[in-house]
């Protein structure tokens, strides 16, 4: 499937960097979208300047292109009012750019949602695409409405959901959790034994590139992680084995740990990680998906990367 010209979103963001530069290895020509001028990313054949919520020069953006990896969207509301700001950017932008996907005749629309439109932050057994999606987020909300609106709009597209992400460059709870295993202290945290799955930035390019080169047409969503969840001590574990470091775990009573979460602030990001979200991937293994590397061996990996 190399040599397709694709045409990519968010490519100056965490995911859409790492997309690519993986993109590029595998031969694929990609033609970035850039919501405003800045120097065009390395590994980039071409650029177009637009807006996704007014794509008035999509027509010359898509010429020519094979499909579309979209990669650009909102995390977090900017007005506080999140559902108003997910659904402008989340929502709709992608249905207006599928749109131009669709009167350009491109072949497949790769739409990076996320496991928020399946499920919410935690949840009780294996999620799987498989499952009605219960969104309990404007995010996750936005997510799915996005998704609802590529099966409306009459072109072959794929949703992939893909579990909390790591990677050089990753910020938020990943990067307070490397800072955390970068300190030299012992951590209260042996005692914390719900497990998540994480899928690496790298792992999760290797998605994109199996939807990209599914032979038959796809048209639904598939949820993307690594086969190996862990528990929050088992990451620390991981990260501080990069960072070659012993893991110093010490059991504490987690209701002293919650408490000190709340008082710190960081009560959301421990719930985050401390609870579980197990997730499965029947159809990207289906498609012959088949990840890198462990979780174990990406988190150390990405501990060495971010401290080189």
């Amino acid at each position: 499937m190399g040599g397709q010209l694709i045409a990519l979103t968010g490519a100056t963001g965490f995911i859409g960097r790492h997309l690519l530069h993986a993109l590029s290895a595998q031969g694929y020509r990609v033609r970035v979208l850039l919501r405003r001028p800045v120097t065009v990313p390395e590994g980039a054949s071409g650029a177009v300047v637009g807006d996704l919520s007014r794509p008035m020069n999509m027509a010359a953006a898509l010429a020519g292109v094979d499909a579309i990896v979209h990669s650009a969207g909102l995390a977090h509301a900017m007005s506080g009012t999140p559902e108003d700001d997910f659904r402008t950017s989340n929502t709709e932008a992608t249905r207006r750019l599928a749109e131009c996907a669709a009167r350009a005749r491109v072949r497949r629309f790769v739409f990076l949602s996320s496991i928020r439109a399946q499920t919410g932050p935690s949840a009780i057994g294996t999620v799987s695409e498989s499952d009605a999606p219960a969104p309990t987020d404007a995010y996750g909300r936005s997510k799915l409405a996005a998704e609802d609106a590529l099966a409306e709009i009459g072109l072959d597209w794929v949703a992939l959901r893909p579990v909390l992400v790591y990677g050089a460059g990753v910020k938020g709870n990943m990067a307070a959790l490397l800072r955390l295993a970068r300190t030299p202290y012992p951590l209260p945290l042996a005692g914390l034994t719900a497990r998540r799955s994480l899928v690496s930035v790298d792992n999760l390019a290797g998605a994109v590139i199996a939807a990209l080169s599914a032979p038959a047409p796809l048209g639904r969503p598939l949820v993307v992680a690594e086969p190996d969840p862990l528990s929050l001590p088992e990451m620390i574990e991981a990260l501080r084995e990069g960072l070659g470091k012993a893991p110093k775990l010490v059991r504490v009573p987690t209701g002293l740990i919650g408490l000190a979460c709340r008082l710190a602030g960081r009560e959301e990001a421990y719930a985050r990680l401390s609870t579980t979200l197990v997730a499965r991937t029947d159809g990207l293994s289906a498609l012959g998906w088949t990840p890198s590397r462990t979780t174990r061996d990406g988190l150390a990996r990405f501990a060495r990367a971010e401290t080189a």
